[in-house]
């Protein structure tokens, strides 16, 4: 058998690499008992199904036997780490990683493709496909916001579960949260049934902010701009998400506003793709309600001639203070001097304060 998540738990924090926490460690416990069931398991192949070996001694099981799991808890629980833990050593052949928005922007993709092709019912070709390529999905922030999504995922989670498809997922709140307040949200109601029947849900209760305490001592602002700004932006990314970044896909309207780098709730991006293209309020809206911390890189001096960039830049901040994202930027000058003259100097003052309070260690 391989390792599993309860093995590397333990290396990590006898190295410092973690603090022991009671909340986690029953959470890996649970993560771990999931590794023992899968072992061997693979949905397709007809009859040769997983052998358990925990309690039912050589007895083949089937995937209605295997319980998902649904983590939830508040930000900085170690959510994600966790579901990394279990992921990297998950012992199925066919598995996936993704975050929820990437993961329902290209069902929306697969089922337009369907729909091209002449296809009735183009959410059943999507989950086939789905589920031939993944016996395990692992989704980091399941988050249902948008009403096309809460329409959408009862039919595909009940065919991807007829599949055999196990699923673990991360979130922010406990399933009879999800798509609350959302329009027709009876409709979405059968979803949060199959999610509390096929995975077991636990709230990660623990009372440490693992990412605050990561970014106490992180330096937040730097300036000005050049190699040593950059280093400490890397060294951000590494601590922070604690791995390689995808790219991040937010739906608006007729359009995809996509984000360079994205992990475990911290993005990744440029002042140059952020503010120097036709973003407006909403796009900067949708990108703070998906992230928790937004690295960005080279913020340069503002003027007139950089009269719509500077414009953008303050919505963008606006949303973020708002939002309460922790913002960690290079920038060629302090926030005070970043735009020294020119029209809109005046009104850059109420952003420069901002971003002064957005840099001290106990903001948001």
């Amino acid at each position: 058998m391989t390792d599993g998540p309860l093995a590397r738990y333990r290396e990590k924090v006898a190295s410092g690499a973690l603090h022991d926490d009671n909340a986690q460690r029953l959470a890996v416990e649970k993560l771990q008992l999931l590794h023992n069931r899968l072992e061997g398991y693979d949905p397709a192949r007809p009859g040769r199904v997983g052998l358990a070996r925990f309690g039912w001694g050589r007895e083949r099981i089937t995937a209605s036997d295997i319980p998902g799991l649904y983590l939830f808890g508040g930000v900085g629980r170690g959510k994600s780490m966790l579901m990394d833990l279990f992921f990297e050593g998950a012992p199925v052949a066919r598995k996936r990683r993704v975050h929820f928005h990437a993961f329902m922007q290209s069902v929306h993709s697969g089922i337009a493709a369907a729909r091209a092709n002449g296809s009735d019912d183009p959410i059943a070709p999507v989950g086939d496909e789905i589920a031939a390529n993944a016996a395990l999905l692992c989704f980091d922030e399941m988050q249902i916001s948008d009403i096309t999504d809460a329409m959408i995922v009862g039919r595909l989670f009940e065919r991807l579960f007829a599949a055999g498809v196990i699923v673990v997922t991360t979130s922010n709140r406990p399933p009879d949260d999800l798509y609350k307040d959302g329009l027709n949200r009876q409709l979405f109601l059968p979803f949060i049934e199959q999610i509390k029947a096929r995975l077991e849900v636990y709230h990660l209760e623990s009372p440490h902010d693992h990412r605050q305490n990561r970014l106490q001592g992180q330096k937040t602002y730097l300036s000005p701009l050049g190699p040593a700004a950059k280093e400490v932006l890397d060294e951000a990314w590494e601590t922070l998400a604690a791995g390689p970044g995808e790219v991040l896909e937010l739906p608006r309207p007729g359009r995809v506003l996509r984000i360079a780098a994205f992990r475990n709730g911290v993005a990744r991006d440029s002042f140059a793709a952020l503010c120097s293209a036709a973003l407006g309020p909403g796009d900067y809206l949708a990108l703070a309600a998906a992230i928790r911390v937004l690295i960005l890189d080279d913020i340069p001096l503002l003027s007139r001639a950089k009269n719509n960039e500077a414009k953008r830049f303050v919505t963008l901040i606006d949303a973020l203070y708002e939002g309460k994202v922790r913002l960690i930027a290079s920038a060629a000058a302090e926030p005070d001097d970043l735009y020294p003259e020119g029209a809109g100097a005046f009104e850059f003052q109420r952003t420069a304060s901002r971003l002064s309070e957005m840099r001290s260690a106990d903001w948001g």
